[in-house]
């Protein structure tokens, strides 16, 4: 398994006016967070786009248990917990400052070649540094 950390103040813009967070804004937060798994593992989400691969989301699925409110720093850890083939999933869990869960998701993208337009494999380049990450000892 992969696990990584990441931290996101609530901004007031991505508030409804109960100073909740809107729904629509935890798919952005998610989107950082994968990011920075990719980043974590060696390298950038640009440097996989600039190799011909495109990920697209195709499954999302979250469970609000309790509201992320303005201002809060938020602590977003994302999982894989599978290694990939021609899709990866991702799994998250939303934190407050008292440590209490408070949002649950998980989105499955999968690997498009961006020349061709088909779906493929997880590339060798970056099947390499998950399996470096997934077992150090090797």
């Amino acid at each position: 398994m992969i696990v990584t950390t990441n931290t996101i103040r609530v901004r007031y813009g991505e508030t409804d006016p109960m100073k909740y967070v809107y729904y629509g804004n935890y798919a952005e937060y998610f989107e950082v967070a994968r990011v920075e798994l990719f980043r974590s593992l060696g390298m950038s989400y640009d440097e996989i786009e600039k190799r011909g691969i495109f990920l697209p989301v195709s499954e999302y699925k979250i469970k609000y248990l309790k509201p992320a409110l303005y201002d809060q720093l938020l602590e977003i850890r994302t999982y894989i917990r599978k290694i990939p083939g021609i899709r990866i999933e991702f799994d998250y869990e939303i934190y407050n400052e008292d440590n209490i869960k408070i949002t649950e998701a998980s989105t499955t993208l999968f690997f498009l070649d961006s020349e061709t337009n088909k779906i493929v494999k997880c590339p060798d380049y970056l099947m390499e540094l998950i399996e470096k990450k997934w077992n150090p000892d090797l």
